[in-house]
């Protein structure tokens, strides 16, 4: 079990963390969710990494033991909307780290609430203006279940919305009045050989 002031890292480093090809698409996907540091991503790949190992130590089963001990896996997959209801195992071990970093609390609320940058709203959920129903959650990395993924909105005393109108440059555009085009001097320019025309004539 182990001493509870010394809890076990549930995260493992890349057997080759100064690979350039593989530095350069950390700070990628760093950059694309908002994460604070690697250490973040290396939870999110050991998590992927014990979801598909329990995929394939199923697929290594009888079928009898296999059909009673798939059903728990793929419910609680579907439950947090990795897979869908009607997935396979298969579609487990096509999982990829995208997958499981696109359901944390930050990335939902980024792309629901209308924020500009994930960072943005990494700051508001810590802050506590964030909450999934009755409660507040401040934990940027929950992993949101899908019953509650249409309950996530802005505390009643956060003044976060007003900032984003105020911000939105579509909200800006509407507000700004649309200038009258000047008229052209077409007509002026098409009235003038007439009247030089007629004064040679007389």
């Amino acid at each position: 079990m182990g001493d509870p002031k010394y809890p076990r890292r549930v995260w493992r480093k890349p057997k080759r963390p100064l690979n350039y090809e593989l530095k350069m698409e950390e700070l990628k996907t760093l950059g694309t969710f908002g994460l604070r540091t690697k250490r973040e991503l290396w939870k999110a790949h050991t998590e992927l990494s014990r979801v598909r190992h329990q995929a394939r130590s199923l697929l290594a089963l009888r079928q009898e033991i296999r059909a009673e001990k798939e059903p728990i896996l793929m419910k609680s997959l579907a439950r947090i909307g990795l897979v869908s209801s009607d997935a396979t195992l298969d579609d487990v071990l096509n999982l990829n780290v995208n997958d499981l970093l696109s359901r944390r609390l930050q990335t939902i609320v980024s792309k629901k609430l209308g924020f500009t940058t994930p960072y943005q709203a990494r700051q508001a959920v810590i802050h506590g203006h964030i909450m999934i129903g009755e409660r507040k959650v401040d934990v940027p990395s929950y992993t949101v279940p899908v019953e509650e993924e249409e309950k996530i909105r802005f505390s009643p005393e956060s003044k976060i919305p007003e900032m984003l109108e105020k911000t939105n440059p579509k909200s800006q555009i509407a507000e700004t009045p649309v200038k009258e085009e000047a008229e052209t001097p077409v007509k002026e320019e098409a009235e003038t050989p007439v009247k030089e025309e007629a004064e040679t004539k007389n």
